[in-house]
């Protein structure tokens, strides 16, 4: 008798866990009433929930279809949404007899933010682990992975968050960018390595939720006003290429197309030590993605080989992780009011998805821009990932792309003397010539360095060398992005970690000596820099803008040592003139008459100094000259 009612106790115990309905996430976590896309997948995951049902009455929402995974513990609500108002919406589960109701918001849509950029911005990219601690308390987060936070290891996090970004807005003012942009913020909830951590953010564990280190959703959001309120803009930046490690999906991955090449983790026992296993990492060539040549095996390692080990390779031609994707970026321009996107390694992810997703972006968000990192060092690659391009076979619908090329040849002009032939600033002349490749020159972003490049200084402080590639980037026709910190000479190289060329802003952080922040906190050396920048950068916001944004690009092949780029809106002209040799040349005015015509002087813009122009010049070394000619 005890036995059978032993069994019967069991079967109902069997049977009540059979039908549990559990839901642990629902992502998003809500939507906005009002956009023309007007589809939605919801992901629902909670052990079991691929066998439930869910209907709804909301109006204007349709139910299409519920995607039942190959993982059981995921479901995918497929809608159709016409005409939605801003409400609460009732999502009704039901598993055998279990019952759930979860509530489900559209909010209606902000107009803040959604700017864009273009060629009248400056960007200013920064990391925010490195750039201010603005509360020490979410240094350590308890519940996270890592409890790591050392300064002293150039490859662990150090403490930077968003509180420290909005706390030197004015900061960004007074030097004279307009465009904030961060690397990515979202959770990063991975382990330590005895060599580095996911202090940089690419590694992503949650796409709905800031990174507790960093702060919170609120506290993104307020930053994002505060910018705004104080005339600056705001870049998110974001990976569609892979996710981290520790992301949920690795561990109950929903459908075996989830990610790319993943059939390794079963004999590393769903760990990211691939040693033993049939692990594929990229080739880190992007050649083969464009190649009409390309043979199948080096695509695949392109495209479908993870970065590293512990960045799995997100399929994008599965269409459930695609719509995802979308929605997600949807979502952060809606609820933070983001005014540009940043796009991780964008030639690794497939590129019809993609060019779906900006197509979709490009609709919902005429005004918005997109600049995908598309790191190829000869512009003829470039260009065809431009929205636009007459040479690529599918239109990427990317408005704005990388110009590597401008930063390989700058970089090289600085250790070469400028000659009649091929080196120095002759680099730089022959990259502008395929700027006829582009579709649209004007929405290339260039820029010196970042946080995967050598500082532009390498282990140096040779300030006369950085002016000339800083006055060239912030006057030729493309949008300019600078690096924290190099208006105050910061240096560094990749050649032990890459931790060295993202060292702390120094004044960002408890205890530190000196504070550069402020001219009292910075040497002679660095306030001249930081004050030659900032006239250049305020000139080029004000009285330089129309010039600059709308002028005619000229320029002249390099001769006697000088290279010369001219701008030119009208009777209104500036010339930046770069002496690219380690000697005192004579710069001959007439060989630019074309451009000065009879303007006997030049205004020099970064400190108000009349040059006159009716003779030759004598140009010190590896001086530079920025002459405004008034109308």
């Amino acid at each position: 008798m005890k036995r059978v009612f032993l069994a019967a106790m069991l079967l109902v115990a069997f049977a009540a866990q059979a039908a549990k309905l559990n839901i642990d996430r629902v992502e998003p976590e809500n939507w906005y009433a009002g956009l023309k896309y007007n589809s939605l997948e919801i992901m629902v995951y909670g052990e079991g929930i691929g066998a439930a049902t869910v209907t709804t009455d909301y109006p204007g929402v349709t139910i299409d279809s519920i995607a039942q995974l190959q993982s059981p513990n995921y479901l995918i609500i497929c809608m159709s949404l016409h005409g939605v108002q801003p409400g609460t919406m009732n999502l009704n589960f039901q598993l055998e007899k279990k019952k759930k109701t979860v509530p489900f918001v559209f909010k209606p849509r902000s107009n803040s933010g959604k700017q864009g950029f273009s060629n009248a911005d400056v960007l200013y990219m920064l990391m925010p682990d490195r750039f201010a601690n603005g509360n020490p308390a979410n240094d350590k987060v308890r519940g996270m992975r890592s409890q790591v936070c050392d300064r002293n290891h150039p490859s662990y996090r150090h403490g930077g968050d968003l509180e420290g970004i909005r706390q030197h807005l004015d900061y960004f003012n007074d030097l004279g960018v307009t465009t904030l942009w961060f690397t990515p913020v979202l959770e990063n909830d991975s382990p330590e390595s005895p060599w580095n951590d996911t202090y940089h953010g690419y590694a992503t564990t949650n796409y709905y939720r800031v990174d507790p280190r960093f702060g919170t959703n609120d506290e993104y959001k307020r930053l994002v006003d505060e910018a705004h309120a104080k005339g600056l803009k705001v870049v998110m930046d974001m990976i569609f290429n892979h996710c981290g490690f520790e992301h949920p999906w690795v561990a109950d991955m929903p459908t075996n197309d989830w990610f790319n090449l993943h059939e390794w983790l079963k004999k590393s026992k769903g760990t990211s030590d691939a040693r033993g296993t049939s692990f594929q990492q990229t080739s880190y060539k992007l050649a083969p993605v464009l190649d009409p040549y390309a043979s199948q095996i080096d695509k695949k390692e392109t495209v479908q080989g993870w970065f590293v080990s512990t960045m799995p390779d997100l399929n994008q031609n599965n269409s459930h992780v695609m719509n995802y994707l979308i929605q997600n970026s949807i979502w952060w321009i809606e609820t933070v009011g983001i005014d540009g996107i940043r796009m991780d390694t964008y030639p690794y992810a497939y590129a019809e998805p993609m060019a779906r997703w900006m197509k979709i972006i490009n609709n919902e968000y005429p005004n918005f821009n997109v600049v995908g990192e598309t790191w190829f060092e000869q512009p003829a690659y470039t260009a065809a990932w431009q929205q636009g391009s007459k040479v690529a076979k599918t239109d990427s619908h990317l408005k704005t792309v990388m110009d590597f090329a401008f930063r390989a040849a700058i970089d090289s002009a600085s250790v070469e003397e400028t000659d009649n032939q091929w080196r120095g600033f002759n680099r730089v002349y022959n990259n502008l010539v395929f700027d006829y490749l582009y579709p649209d020159p004007s929405s290339v972003m260039a820029f010196i360095e970042n946080h995967d490049t050598d500082r532009f200084l390498k282990d140096g402080q040779d300030a006369d060398k950085l002016k000339q590639a800083l006055a060239l980037l912030l006057t030729m026709n493309r949008i300019p992005q600078l690096y924290y910190g190099t208006e105050i000479l910061m240096n560094g190289t990749k050649a032990v970690t890459d931790g060295n060329v993202r060292k702390d802003f120094p004044g960002g952080f408890p205890g530190d000596e000196h504070n550069c922040f402020t001219a009292e906190g910075r040497n002679k050396e660095q306030n001249e820099m930081y004050n030659w920048l900032r006239s250049l950068l305020h000139w080029r916001n004000g009285a330089g803008k129309d010039l600059i944004t709308k002028g005619k690009q000229i320029q002249f092949l390099p001769n006697n040592g000088f290279y010369v780029l001219a701008r030119q809106l009208g009777n209104h002209a500036v010339l930046t003139i770069v002496n690219g040799t380690s000697d005192s040349q004579i710069f001959n005015t007439r060989r630019y008459d074309e451009i000065i015509g009879n303007h006997t002087y030049g205004v020099e813009v970064t400190n108000g100094f009349k040059i006159s122009l009716t003779n030759i010049l004598a140009v010190p070394a590896r001086q530079t000259l920025i002459l405004e000619l008034l109308p």
